[in-house]
């Protein structure tokens, strides 16, 4: 395995499906580029590079089409990012071989179960996102990716009276089971997107 992705750093962000993933990507990336930073992007799927291709729409102009790329696991997601990174380690290789000026990749990885946790090998850092819409619960079932990621990330707090989700009961429970930061988000407005990437400068790029 080449050690050559071992000169960028790496985020994580993880998180069922839904959650808000791609919204958040689609937040935080252009304030990063307009911190002079130079940015690639992977997005993981079982068999198409879907998710890919939105992000190549949605980022046209502002990072460079070549700097985003998918992955295709074949299986779950999770063996990709997880027990064997090495296909996005390569492809973060690939990103190298013509951008040595990289200063940052983010790595993509959806599923449907709150497990989905990043290889150390692979993310420097993590997030996890889950939504409101998940139910409220959701923090205090424990789940790996809920506990251990750097930073939670509860997103779409702006369906929480459409669901009957109680903010204050899940940043109670959210505190209780972690030791990391939480942080509440509307991606819509970008409610809480610069906190996220205040918390993804501090751990990464100034750590």
């Amino acid at each position: 395995m080449s050690l050559t992705h071992r000169d960028v750093a790496t985020v994580g962000i993880g998180g069922p499906v839904g959650s808000g993933k791609t919204s958040l990507l689609t937040a935080v990336v252009p304030k990063l580029r307009e911190r002079g930073l130079d940015v690639g992007v992977i997005a993981n799927d079982i068999l198409t590079q879907e998710d890919a291709d939105v992000l190549r729409e949605r980022f046209a102009g502002v990072v460079p089409e070549d700097l985003v790329a998918g992955v295709e696991t074949g299986a779950c997601p999770h063996t990709g990012i997880r027990e064997d990174p090495s296909m996005n380690l390569q492809q973060i290789d690939a990103f190298l071989a013509e951008h040595p000026e990289l200063d940052l990749v983010l790595v993509e990885s959806g599923g449907d179960n709150l497990a989905a946790t990043f290889n150390p090998e692979l993310a420097d850092y993590s997030l996890y996102v889950i939504s409101v819409a998940e139910g409220e619960d959701i923090p205090r079932k424990r789940g790996p990716g809920v506990v251990d990621c750097d930073l939670l990330v509860v997103n779409k707090t702006d369906l929480a009276p459409h669901v009957g989700a109680d903010i204050d009961v899940m940043e109670r429970d959210a505190r209780e089971v972690r030791d990391g930061p939480v942080v509440f988000t509307n991606c819509k407005d970008e409610t809480g997107v610069d906190e996220v990437l205040t918390h993804v400068r501090e751990g990464v790029l100034f750590a």
